[in-house]
């Protein structure tokens, strides 16, 4: 069972850019790309723990700002000579408002 909550307008996150939402489960980072399409993920690098919301987006993939590893924004797998993954989460755009699914943020504040 998704619960959807509204975590912003879309303009409020320019095109390539980033914001943080704070939850129980830890900082998600919520991407638009060029393209205007928005994915989450959590916000620290499997490499070395850098904030990816800090990071360079580039077509659908980001770049930690701290050793440069690149963290696809679709399926969160780091591509490149280390590897690792970030945790992505459901979101989606309707009426211009960004939704996050909750329901996974709670089962994970959970465990």
């Amino acid at each position: 069972m998704s619960n959807w909550i509204d975590i912003a307008a879309l303009d409020d996150i320019p095109p390539r850019g980033a914001r943080v939402v704070k939850t129980a489960a830890g900082c998600v980072a919520i991407f638009r790309t060029h393209d205007d399409e928005v994915f989450a993920l959590d916000d620290r690098c499997p490499h070395k723990g850098g904030a990816l919301s800090e990071g360079l987006v580039h077509g659908h993939a980001v770049t930690c700002p701290l050793h440069g590893l690149v963290i696809s924004l679709e399926d969160g797998r780091a591509r490149g000579p280390d590897e690792g993954r970030v945790a992505t989460h459901a979101v989606k755009v309707e009426g211009g408002r960004i939704l996050l699914d909750a329901a996974r943020l709670r089962r994970r504040a959970a465990a």
